[in-house]
């Protein structure tokens, strides 16, 4: 018996469930969409990714449920952003490192020079996909955790990698060139919560946000007076509500400056700790950067540029008048 098996196996009759096991796309289990659509353009068909926490779902906040310990058991690979960003659930993460690969993918790829400290119950600020050109280097740690589980990946992945980072630095440069048509008085950007300081440090606006870093913390009454204070001295035409967040402490500031005699609106939703519907451009990383920016630059007097033409196949995809 053991010398049949052992012919099948030299023939190629025979599959081992390792073997088989390889062959099949990569089983990965993402807490954000963020990482999940990193994840999917570099690994392509030979990754099957699941993000544990879809659109409106705020990370801070997130508590992992049966079926999310049930996702991480089955998945080959884990990856989650780290910094604290996914709170409660980092603890859960730490256990199941202890059983198989689980990265935190911005501690691991990125200098901790260029990141921004706070004052704040995290220390670090983990809105770090607010700068692409940040979170364009986790594509290459990505890349490399696949490849070691699916060798034979190796060469689209690199390939894929490539072809996404490409198309990242020019979305960089475009968020860029964006920003900078705004009237210089008019470049600031008040938010829910300060999600956007890494957006405003490699894009060259000021933000201001009602609540801290992390949407653990409740804004109070002096808050809202403070940021209605601000809206009126520097006569800001638009505030901004977030995806993740309830709205009404951006309302709260609206009417406070309005009985200040400065009138100001809702200049959009922005995606901050999430990224938009499946399904529409704003569901993908790209297209969280270019709705963002979108709306900040129309609303506060700005005129968008044409994409560059790296995009112009993403743009395309969503028949966006700024494609190339």
């Amino acid at each position: 018996m053991k010398r049949m098996l052992s012919m099948l196996l030299a023939l190629g009759l025979l599959v081992t469930p390792l073997a088989n096991a390889q062959s099949q796309p990569l089983k990965m289990a993402v807490t954000v969409g963020m990482i999940a659509d990193v994840a999917e353009n570099v690994g392509g068909e030979c990754v099957d990714v699941t993000a544990m926490m879809g659109p409106g779902v705020d990370p801070h906040l997130y508590q992992a449920s049966a079926s999310d310990v049930t996702l991480l058991r089955q998945a080959e690979l884990i990856l989650y952003s780290g910094y604290s960003l996914e709170g409660q659930l980092g603890q859960v993460l730490e256990r199941f490192g202890q059983t198989k690969p689980t990265v935190a993918v911005a501690p691991s790829s990125i200098d901790p020079g260029q990141l921004i400290t706070v004052q704040d119950i995290y220390g670090i600020d983990p809105h770090l996909w607010m700068d692409v050109s940040l979170w364009s280097q986790i594509v290459p740690t990505i890349a490399d955790h696949i490849i070691k589980q699916r060798p034979d990946c190796q060469s689209t992945i690199r390939d894929n990698a490539q072809r996404y980072r490409a198309r990242l630095e020019a979305l960089h440069g475009w968020v860029r060139q964006a920003v900078n048509t705004i009237p210089e008085a008019q470049r600031i950007l008040v938010t829910a919560h300060d999600a956007f300081n890494y957006y405003s440090r490699a894009y060259g606006i000021e933000v201001a946000g009602i609540q801290g870093i992390s949407t653990e913390t409740e804004s109070g009454v002096a808050d809202i007076r403070e940021m209605a204070d601000v809206v009126t001295e520097r006569q800001v035409p638009a505030v901004f509500i977030e995806s993740t967040i309830n709205p009404r402490t951006v309302q709260a500031v609206i009417d406070a400056a309005k009985q200040q005699g400065q009138p100001v609106r809702i200049g959009g939703e922005l995606f901050s700790d999430a990224m938009g519907e499946d399904g529409t451009a704003g569901g993908t990383y790209i297209g969280m950067l270019y709705e963002n920016t979108r709306q900040i630059v129309t609303a506060l007097g700005g005129t968008l540029p044409p994409l560059p033409d790296a995009l112009s196949r993403w743009a395309g995809r969503w028949e966006l008048t700024e494609a190339p």
